[in-house]
């Protein structure tokens, strides 16, 4: 079985509130609610990887020195095994907004449940309750 490194974010506003992204339609697992990121590209560093998707998907910079590591999720999909590093950010420039079409939420933390989330995600939530 093929592992994916996937790289996530959970950006984490001046409320404590957290941002969501809705899967779009045509996407595997489309519909459910996943913390930004993406595929880490060959040669690619997981930090950069989100430096950029958070560019594409949602027109925002940030900085390697902004994202802290937080947990990862390790997930065995019917095809594939899922890593995927969690990192925290708090700093970021420019106001996300959706580059993909995809529908965006902003959650508080006690909140992130009633959210329906790829398998992988859900182990993620306690921990990140418990840090925010």
């Amino acid at each position: 079985m093929r592992t994916v490194l996937v790289a996530a974010v959970a950006l984490i506003d001046a409320d404590g509130r957290v941002l969501l992204a809705q899967r779009p339609e045509g996407k595997s697992l489309a519909g459910l609610w996943e913390f930004p990121g993406g595929k880490v590209e060959p040669g690619e560093t997981p930090e950069a990887a989100l430096i950029r998707e958070l560019h594409e998907e949602l027109g925002i910079e940030t900085w390697h020195s902004c994202l802290a590591p937080l947990t990862f999720a390790s997930h065995a999909y019917e095809d594939f095994h899922l890593l995927m590093p969690l990192f925290a950010c708090r700093r970021w420039q420019g106001v996300p907004m959706p580059q993909e079409g995809q529908n965006l939420a902003w959650a508080h933390a006690r909140d992130l449940n009633k959210y329906p989330m790829p398998p992988a995600d859900l182990p993620l939530l306690p921990i990140l309750r418990d840090w925010i």
